[in-house]
């Protein structure tokens, strides 16, 4: 358990430095839903490897980074919507 635990929380780590070196060298859009999508993920995977190893300061920040990235969502959804009306 140890284990897969580690390997979700490196698969996060490598997600949101993925994100952020593809936004920081343009080839991927910062307000675009692959972004927050990256965002997401990869911030869960960390909170719940910092849970895991009782990291609480990394695990709550990880928390409000995936709440920002479902409110992102939620509006990219919104504003969608919206469009094809």
């Amino acid at each position: 358990m140890n284990l897969l635990l580690d390997a979700i929380g490196w698969i996060g780590a490598a997600l949101l430095l993925a994100g952020y070196a593809l936004v920081s060298s343009s080839r991927m859009a910062g307000n675009g839903t692959a972004y927050q999508l990256i965002n997401l993920v990869g911030s869960v995977s960390l909170m719940v490897n910092s849970a895991h190893n009782a990291a609480w300061p990394s695990a709550g920040l990880n928390l409000v980074w995936g709440a920002i990235g479902v409110v992102a969502l939620v509006k990219l959804a919104r504003v969608r919507e919206a469009a094809a009306k």
